[in-house]
């Protein structure tokens, strides 16, 4: 399942990653690292009387685990050893909350292929973080700029 070049994905392909439980340090930390410490995430009375009833994980903290989870099925299954750079994100959401306790996965399919010059080219990748109930809570499109096959 290993893959090194652009060529060796196909539109369609779908990577599902393993699943990760969200804690409480999780958030704490995540707040701490960016000095986000806003009441929703870190105030147990706040964000009980909010719609949320409960302390949610930042939209920003349930990306960036998204993002990482698909790397836990190898180091060159998602991204190919001829990664060269992540591209950027497009149509990011945050769809649902995330709270504590929540386990989540990310299903990622390859949208589609393009070629940028002889030596690289674009993986597009639609990305959907799900918790344990299959409820989206986040969506994007991803793409990272790779390597293409030698011409020989």
């Amino acid at each position: 399942m290993e893959k090194v070049y652009f060529e060796d994905y196909q539109e369609g392909e779908v990577f599902v990653s393993p699943c990760r439980t969200i804690t409480e340090t999780d958030i704490v930390m995540f707040a701490a690292f960016t000095g986000d410490w806003h009441l929703l995430h870190t105030n147990v009375e706040y964000a009980a009387k909010t719609s949320y009833k409960e302390r949610i994980a930042h939209g920003a903290l349930g990306f960036s685990i998204g993002l990482s989870l698909p790397r836990r099925l190898g180091p060159y299954v998602m991204l190919p050893k001829s990664f060269i750079a992540f591209y950027g994100v497009e149509n990011l959401r945050f769809i649902g909350p995330i709270k504590i306790g929540d386990t989540i996965l990310t299903e990622i399919r390859v949208n589609s292929l393009i070629e940028k010059d002889n030596k690289r080219g674009i993986l597009e990748y639609e990305g959907i973080v799900k918790n344990q109930r299959d409820e989206a809570v986040v969506s994007m499109v991803l793409r990272a700029l790779v390597g293409r096959k030698p011409k020989v």
